[in-house]
């Protein structure tokens, strides 16, 4: 018997909590990229023009990267206030094979678990930059961003 040992870290990384917060309040924060940059733990995203809101799959938002780089980002599963995900691309080009996605399961009136899933299993293996900076996306990453939409989305205790 032959065994194949690899060192290829997995290509699809997670990161659950739950917020203290309706779902319907979490998904305005993620569903309108405008306020994605506000709450983003990967220090990835510096700015979405207001008016972006998604709707639907099909629709299309833009974002400035931190490091001047434009995406559109192209909705491709979407339920209202329970799930949304994206394939970024550059302007004009098809989407190289990466996936953001939110997944939102409402626990309580007030209390929401939420998941956020980066999925590159799709990227072509032979492109080497976009595999590197894949890599470098972490579940501490992600968890990053669900403890920033967390501290934005949970009302002050009374």
């Amino acid at each position: 018997m032959h065994e194949r040992v690899t060192d290829e870290l997995p290509r699809v990384v997670r990161a659950s909590r739950e917020i203290e917060a309706p779902a319907e309040r979490i998904f305005e924060l993620i569903a309108d990229p405008a306020q994605q940059p506000g709450w983003d733990g990967n220090d990835n995203l510096a700015e979405a023009a207001p008016g972006q809101r998604v709707h639907a799959v099909g629709d299309v938002f833009s974002t400035t990267l931190t490091n001047g780089w434009v995406r559109e980002n192209r909705i491709v599963e979407f339920e209202e206030a329970r799930r949304v995900a994206w394939r970024p691309a550059e302007p004009g080009k098809q989407p190289p094979g990466h996936l953001w996605r939110w997944e939102l399961n409402p626990l309580g009136a007030n209390r929401t678990e939420v998941t956020h899933t980066y999925d590159w299993s799709q990227l072509d293996p032979d492109d080497t930059m976009r595999n590197e900076r894949a890599r470098s996306m972490t579940a501490d990453k992600l968890a990053a961003s669900l403890e920033n939409l967390a501290k934005a989305a949970e009302l002050p205790q009374s």
